[in-house]
C-alpha cells in the first residue's frame, strides 16, 4: 500500500507540477526551450487548478447522480436492507480529542447517515480499514463517532478495506450471507459514481445517497477566476477521482 500511495502522489498534482518545475530548472542551460515550456506549463496548470471555475468543470461529470430528497428518506426502509457509509480518512489526535477522529469528509458522511438512519430505521455498516497499518481502523473511528456524537449504534464494522473496490467487496462478504443485497450508499457526491460501480460489481442493488456536492454553484470573487487554496485542494481530489473512474473498470471488471 505504501508504494502505491507514493506513486500516486508523485503522479498527481501538486507533486507532478513541482517535479516539472524541478526538471525545468535542471534543463535551463542544456535545453532552454524545453525548460521554458515545462515551466510555463506547470505554472499554467497551477493557476487553472487553483480556480473555482475549474472545480465546477471537473465536478460536473462526477456528480451526475442527484441528491436523495428528504421526503424519500423514510421510504428507504422499504427499498433497502442497510445503510453503508464509506470511510473518508482520519485526523490524527490532538489535545482536544485525545484520539484519532473522522476526517472532514468522513464526518459529513456520518452526519448524513445518522439522519438517514433516524428517518428509515435501517441498520448501518461503516467501511474503512487501517491507515498505513496503524490502528484503530477507520470503521472503528466512525462507529465511535456515530455513538458519541449522534447516539446511533453501528451494526457492522468492515475494517479491512483500503480502496473503494475493497469497501464494496468486503462489505458484500459481511452482508450477502445475511441475505442483504439492497443498500443505501453514503459517500461524497464526487466519489459516488466510482463507488456505485464498485458496489454494483459486488452484487448490490444500490440506492445512492450522495452529499458534499462540489458542483453546486457558490459565490466566488472575480467570478471564480481568482485563485483559491480551497479550489486547489478540491481540484486535485477531483482529478484523482476522474482517473479512478477511468481506471477501475480496467482493473476490476473481471473480478
Amino acid at each position: 500500500m505504501g508504494w502505491r500511495f507514493i506513486l500516486k502522489q508523485l503522479a498527481m498534482p501538486p507533486s507532478s507540477l513541482l517535479l516539472a518545475l524541478l526538471a525545468a530548472w535542471l534543463l535551463r542551460k542544456r535545453r532552454p526551450r524545453l525548460a521554458s515550456l515545462l515551466c510555463l506549463t506547470a505554472l499554467a496548470a497551477f493557476y487553472l487548478l487553483s480556480l473555482p471555475v475549474t472545480t465546477q468543470l471537473l465536478a460536473s461529470p462526477l456528480e451526475r447522480l442527484p441528491a436523495l430528497p428528504a421526503a424519500e428518506w423514510a421510504a428507504l426502509a422499504h427499498r433497502a436492507d442497510a445503510i453503508i457509509v464509506l470511510g473518508g480518512g482520519r485526523e490524527p489526535a490532538d489535545a482536544a480529542w485525545g484520539s484519532d477522529q473522522p476526517s472532514l469528509f468522513a464526518s459529513q458522511r456520518l452526519r448524513y447517515a445518522a439522519r438517514l438512519h433516524r428517518a428509515s430505521g435501517l441498520p448501518i455498516l461503516v467501511s474503512g480499514g487501517l491507515h498505513f497499518g496503524q490502528p484503530p481502523s477507520e470503521a472503528r473511528i466512525m462507529a465511535d463517532s456515530l455513538t458519541l456524537d449522534y447516539g446511533v449504534q453501528t451494526r457492522w464494522l468492515e475494517e479491512n478495506s483500503r480502496t473503494t473496490e475493497e469497501n464494496a467487496r468486503y462489505s458484500a462478504a459481511l452482508l450477502h450471507p445475511l441475505g442483504m443485497h439492497k443498500i443505501v450508499l453514503v459517500t461524497d457526491a464526487w466519489h459516488m459514481r466510482r463507488s456505485l460501480w464498485s458496489f454494483e460489481q459486488a452484487g448490490f442493488s444500490v440506492t445512492p445517497a450522495p452529499q458534499g456536492f462540489y458542483s453546486a454553484s457558490r459565490r466566488s470573487p472575480a467570478g471564480g477566476w481568482l485563485p483559491e487554496s480551497r479550489a486547489l485542494w478540491q481540484n486535485t481530489q477531483l482529478l484523482n477521482e476522474l482517473a479512478g473512474l477511468w481506471l477501475y473498470p480496467l482493473a476490476y471488471s473481471s473480478r
